[in-house]
């Protein structure tokens, strides 16, 4: 066993490694999970069942889990050697879209579908229509590099006023009040957001409407709606624009915040700020309630708690399928793979990737959705 979860948690951070490479292109052609040279460890992963799954599977979306779904690629198609997965990772209103159109057998997205795009989801699912299951969890990051300073405190205040271009410049005194022991240098601020319409801008804002609606004085939404700043494509551009900007700053989710980002360290009213980690989001994510309707499991989060070492700037993706009307040719792949990534086995893999796994009591009720598709 002890091996087994080595071989497991290597083959995770090999997906992390190809997926960082691949940051910029996330319609290339390792997305399809048929990587050359793959480990003989990824050949026997446990307990994954096939089934019938055969053929190629199209999948687009949230760019928030692509990660995830990399690594979880790996190991599907090791064990299942007979199906690809082709997952894009265009972003959430990219994935919402491609699903209503019909053109892929599941979708990602970091936001529950709305009332109309249920509507819509009707034409494609014959005798049925698209649910939310909650899949991935986690935090969502707010990194930054400014050169010299490698820990710093926010809160939601200071964050809508940096993201709506009210606050400029590194050395402003609202940020200088939450890091007095901080050196700050007087050094312009460049904010990053999502140039796609993207669950993780949806999240993001609901977050800062939640918590400082009074500097936040937008609707929300998948579309960017602040003023100023630049924007960058998927969860990977904006991390990447950061990473090569000093003076930069940007969201995303915690597994792009690697090679020498600062991660922003929250403000909640706790009695100590919160860092972004996946124990952190766990906690919050816990205090969420399950608000869909019939075999719908859409969450509703509680993006303003204020419990210790709860980190509530959080998002959970969602797989995005038909409960009645999937496509016959490519059912036995969707469930087969939906069915091994809401597994034990599969939701341990988040916790390795820098995701949160889903709780456990809202796990189970995905599994038991799972079984019933048709």
């Amino acid at each position: 066993m002890k091996l087994q979860r080595m071989n497991r948690r290597a083959l995770a951070l090999g997906a992390l490694a190809v997926s960082g490479a691949l940051a910029l292109t996330a319609c290339g052609s390792d997305d399809t999970g048929t990587s050359s040279g793959g480990s003989s460890a990824a050949a026997k992963p446990g307990s994954i069942k096939c089934d019938d799954a055969q053929g190629q599977l199209l999948a687009d979306g949230s760019s928030a889990q692509k990660n995830a779904i990399d690594a979880w690629v790996k190991q599907f198609t090791a064990a299942c050697q007979g199906t690809q997965i082709n997952y894009k990772g265009g972003g959430s209103g990219a994935g919402v879209t491609a699903f209503t159109q019909g053109q892929v057998a599941f979708a990602g997205s970091d936001s529950a579908l709305k009332p109309d795009e249920v509507t819509a989801s009707k034409k494609t699912c014959s005798g049925g229509q698209g649910i939310d299951l909650p899949m991935v969890g986690g935090p969502i990051a707010v990194g930054v590099n400014v050169n010299g300073i490698d820990s710093l405190v926010l809160d939601a205040s200071t964050l809508a006023k940096i993201f709506n271009n009210e606050i400029t410049n590194w050395n402003d005194p609202a940020i200088a009040k939450l890091n007095p022991e901080a050196k700050l240098p007087d050094l312009k601020i460049q904010a990053f957001h999502r140039s796609d319409d993207s669950g993780t801008t949806d999240n993001f804002t609901k977050y800062l409407m939640a918590t400082a609606k009074k500097d936040w004085p937008y609707d929300g939404g998948k579309t960017w709606q602040a003023k100023g700043g630049q924007s960058a494509s998927g969860s990977s551009g904006v991390a990447q624009q950061v990473k090569q900007t000093n003076g930069a700053i940007g969201y995303f989710e915690l597994s792009y915040a690697k090679d020498g980002l600062t991660t922003v360290d929250l403000d909640t009213g706790a009695a100590q700020p919160v860092k972004a980690t996946v124990e952190n989001a766990t906690k919050a994510i816990s205090e969420a309630k399950v608000v869909g309707t019939g075999k719908d499991l859409a969450l509703e989060l509680n993006y303003g708690t204020k419990a210790e070492s709860a980190y509530p700037m959080v998002l959970v993706t969602y797989e995005i399928v038909c409960d009645k009307g999937n496509k016959a040719e490519t059912l036995p792949a969707t469930k087969a793979f939906l069915r091994y990534i809401a597994s034990e086995e599969g939701q341990k893999i988040l916790a390795e990737a820098d995701y949160a796994p889903i709780p456990a009591d809202i796990i189970s009720q995905v599994r038991t959705t799972i079984e019933g598709l048709s």
